[in-house]
């Protein structure tokens, strides 16, 4: 894995922003387990593939959330002390990881 530039966010999420990822997430754990079930049941493929393809897209729908917040504040901060460069490389090799 490469070495990223931060090991914490320049500017700390705010109470209400980790609440609102966590609660997404926690209905994607909940939507998991009911594919679990689901597959136990024996349920129709196809059914389950819809399952799936629900998750896959609550979960882009997170990483997009986290990467607006990204720009927003800890790219954009580290323009703002000459790190730009630097920082952009990052998130553009964490970019090509989620696009695949």
């Amino acid at each position: 894995m490469d070495k990223f530039l931060h090991d914490h966010p320049s500017t700390p999420r705010t109470q209400a922003e980790k609440e609102k990822v966590v609660n997404r997430l926690k209905r994607i754990e909940g939507q998991v387990r009911g594919i679990q079930k689901m597959v136990e049941e024996d349920r129709y493929c196809v059914d389950i593939l819809v399952q799936i393809s629900a998750i896959q897209s609550a979960l882009k729908n997170v990483g997009f959330v986290i990467t607006e917040r990204h720009i927003k504040h800890c790219v954009s901060d580290a323009i703002k002390q000459g790190e730009g460069k630097e920082t952009i490389e990052e998130l553009m090799s964490v970019m090509k990881q989620f696009s695949k």
